[in-house]
Formats: C-alpha cells, sequence, structure tokens
C-alpha cells in the first residue's frame, strides 16, 4: 500500500516520524515522503520515497549581525513576544510556503495517488492535498492535540497580545482565501476539526486532560530511532557526572550570552558539559572554554541523553520527550511561547524545573540544574513518566492505527 507523509522541514517534526515511516516499510508499504532537501538522506534511510517540497525552516531567518555583545534575547527575531509582527511573519511564510509548493505537491500525488495522507499539524500544504484530492487523512501531531476540554492556550501566561490575535485572524482569512482559491473549502489552519486519525508523539500523561481524548487520537509517545547524523558518542570520564546543554535545532538557539552564562556557572564544578551552540555562533563569541566543557554546533542528542544526569533544554517537545524517555531531569529555559508552554508542564507535573528569562545569572542557572539534579522527588516522578512513555507503544503502535485505519476505509 502506498502512503504519503507531508512534515514541516524541521528536526523537531521529522525525526519524530522518521521511525514510523521505517516501520512501515517494514511492514511491505511504499512510502512517499515529501519534505525539504536537509532531511533527504534521513528520509531515504528509512525505506521511503523522497520528494523535494518546501524549504528547511532556518532558511526563515535572517542571520544575525556578529557580534552581537549583549543582543541575545531569548525572543529576538521573528518570535520577538509573538506579538504582532512576529506571529504574522511567521505564519506568513507557512502561507508563503503552501503558495509555492502545493501545486508540485498535488501533481505528484495525484499522479501517483496513496491510500492516505499523514500530515504534520503543521503543514497547510498536507492539510490541502488529503481535502483536494478526497483521501483519508492522518495528522501527526508533535505537540499537544487540543479538543474542546483542553486547548494549548491554557498553559500560556496570560492573555495574548492584541496583536497576535488580530494577526491570527488576518493570516487566517488569507489562509482560507487561499484554500478557496484551490477549491478546498472551510480549511482552518492549527484548528477546526481534528483529522479521521490523530496520532500524537507524546504519552496520554503528558498530555493535559488526556483522558478526553476520543479513539481517534492515538498518543503514542516519542518514537526513537535510528538517526543518520547520529554518531557513536561517550562522555569523557564516565563517573564523573554529566550536564547536557543545548537549545535545540531552530536559528532561535542563536543565544551566545545564554552560552557565556552557561561557561560561567559549570566552569569550577565537577561536572563534564556536552553543550551544543548551534551553526550561528561563532565560537569566538564564547571566550575561552573551561576543561570540563566541550562545545559542538550539534551533538547526537540521544546517545548525550543516554548518559546525562540532566539536560538545560529549551524544552522544544521533542527535545522534552527524549529527555523523559530517558529518566533526565530537565532545567527548562524556553525560547517561544510553545516552549513555555511545555516548561511549565513539566514543571506542573514535576519533572524539572523552569529558569527565568528575566534576571537570570550563571548562579541561578547552576543552582537550578544542581537542585532538579539531585531532587528525589523529581527522580521519582521521571522514572514512572519514562515507563509510561516506554509503554505507550512508539513506531509499532502508530503503524497499527495507520494500518486499521486504511483497513477500516477501505472496507467502508
Amino acid at each position: 500500500m502506498h502512503i504519503a507523509f507531508v512534515c514541516l522541514p524541521a528536526a523537531g517534526h521529522v525525526n519524530p516520524t522518521l521511525p514510523v515511516v521505517a516501520e512501515l516499510v517494514r511492514r511491505g508499504h511504499r512510502v512517499t515522503y515529501a519534505t525539504s532537501d536537509k532531511y533527504a538522506k534521513a528520509v531515504e534511510a528509512t525505506g521511503a520515497g523522497f520528494f523535494r517540497s518546501g524549504k528547511d525552516l532556518s532558511a526563515w531567518f535572517p542571520r544575525r549581525a556578529h557580534p552581537a555583545d549583549g543582543d541575545s534575547s531569548p525572543m529576538t527575531g521573528m518570535f520577538a513576544g509573538f506579538a504582532a509582527g512576529g506571529l504574522a511573519a511567521l505564519l506568513d511564510r507557512i502561507l508563503e510556503g503552501a503558495r509555492e509548493e502545493f501545486p508540485a505537491l498535488l501533481n505528484r500525488l495525484a499522479e501517483d495517488p496513496p491510500a492516505a495522507i499523514c500530515y504534520d499539524a503543521m503543514t497547510l500544504s498536507g492539510k490541502m492535498a488529503a481535502a483536494k484530492l478526497g483521501l483519508p487523512d492522518v495528522a501527526l501531531l508533535p505537540t499537544y492535540a487540543n479538543n474542546e476540554h483542553f486547548s494549548m492556550r491554557q498553559l500560556m501566561p496570560g492573555p495574548p497580545p492584541k496583536g497576535m490575535v488580530e494577526a491570527w485572524k488576518k493570516i487566517g482569512q488569507l489562509i482560507h482565501d487561499f484554500a478557496a482559491e484551490q477549491g478546498v473549502g472551510h480549511l482552518k489552519f492549527m484548528g477546526g476539526p481534528p483529522a479521521s486519525l490523530n496520532i500524537s508523539f507524546i504519552p496520554r500523561e503528558f498530555q493535559p486532560a488526556g483522558e478526553t481524548f476520543d479513539g481517534s487520537f492515538h498518543f503514542v509517545g516519542p518514537c526513537l530511532g535510528e538517526r543518520t547524523d547520529d554518531a557513536a558518542w561517550q562522555p569523557r570520564v564516565s563517573e564523573v557526572p554529566l550536564l547536557f546543554v543545548s537549545l535545540g535545532t531552530t536559528p532561535l538557539n542563536d543565544q551566545p550570552d545564554f552560552f557565556r552564562k552557561c561557561l560561567q556557572a559549570f566552569a569550577d564544578l565537577p561536572l563534564q558539559v556536552a553543550m551544543a551552540v548551534g551553526e550561528r555562533i561563532d565560537m569566538s563569541e564564547l571566550g575561552s572554554l573551561p576543561d570540563n566543557v566541550e562545545v559542538r554546533p550539534f551533538f547526537p542528542q540521544l546517545e548525550v541523553l543516554r548518559h546525562a544526569n540532566a539536560f538545560l533544554s529549551h524544552t522544544g517537545m521533542n527535545s522534552t520527550m527524549e529527555a523523559l524517555y530517558y529518566a533526565v531531569p530537565i532545567a527548562a529555559y524556553p525560547l517561544q511561547p510553545e516552549q513555555e508552554a511545555n516548561a511549565r508542564r513539566v514543571e506542573d507535573l514535576g519533572l524539572g524545573r523552569r529558569l527565568p528569562r528575566e534576571g537570570l545569572t550563571p548562579e541561578l542557572i547552576r543552582q537550578t540544574v544542581l537542585e532538579v539534579s539531585s531532587d528525589p522527588v523529581v527522580r521519582g516522578n521521571l522514572d514512572a513518566m519514562s515507563q509510561r512513555i516506554r509503554g505507550s507503544g512508539g513506531a509499532p503502535a502508530a503503524a497499527d492505527a495507520i494500518e486499521g485505519y486504511l483497513a477500516s476505509s477501505t472496507a467502508a
């Protein structure tokens, strides 16, 4: 059976889906996977056919002028406060991308029709293609699901800025108009009725109001598999505690001031630190490196987390789930609203603690990391959550759900 996947070109969205694709291919299905060139090698390693569609998320962000000492607010650039300009710019890029990629994607899927389209919930093109071609639709949810009992808005601090609401309404109308142009009526982006099948890459226990979601939602938890960019990695000294520091893979990780504070925080501790600073920071911006700190643009995250005693993280959902899978205490430093929601959920469930964006000092970073890594209550909660995650089914459960849905659709 032929199954199509359409995914937002970002690591936190692509990575959870690839083990599902590999499992479907292993079961004898043919998969076409549409995303940007950056992930072609990883897609092809699963046995799926790669179709070029869209630009990598990092291409949406201008590079910071170098150097920029003292100019690394955690809410810079496109995501600044998610006020009117920031949100409008992001949603406008998504719409612009859909206008560019949708015709070619639609032609490819019309020429070689799949039995179903599995689309990332953040991709407008995938949702539109399923509606346009009248194909069974499967939504892939890298973050929280929403229903009448829960909206991610409930995890956000305070009311949304007026500009944010206005920007959302404006871009929502533009998306509706674009869908109408393509013959797809009444399409809503990130909202509206759920897909016929919804696969969430978090466990039901992490999903707020998880018990209220019906059988069309499958909470399979994080799907971990082999990654083409992973390499064997071991701590320098096995008996010394390891801290992993990473702000993710998007351009929001361009935070030299934060990383300098981390270097000051941990320089004199009996601790080894693996610190991923992204590809936009020049190493010269960090100054001299303490002997106990290894700095790279990126580390093989799963390999590091296997050994880590604590994770200082932006709390992107994919990183959060991987940390919880390995029961690693989290010190959260969120960079944008979704990550703030994740950080609050981590803190509410007693799985870690959140650092403030304002008034952050090396001393506060050090204190928070040391406390969260040694807290027996946090450790007990992590062990319980790790067991729940490992029992959620992962990629085999997702493949089972897709196959079951397609069997019932065919029978109908």
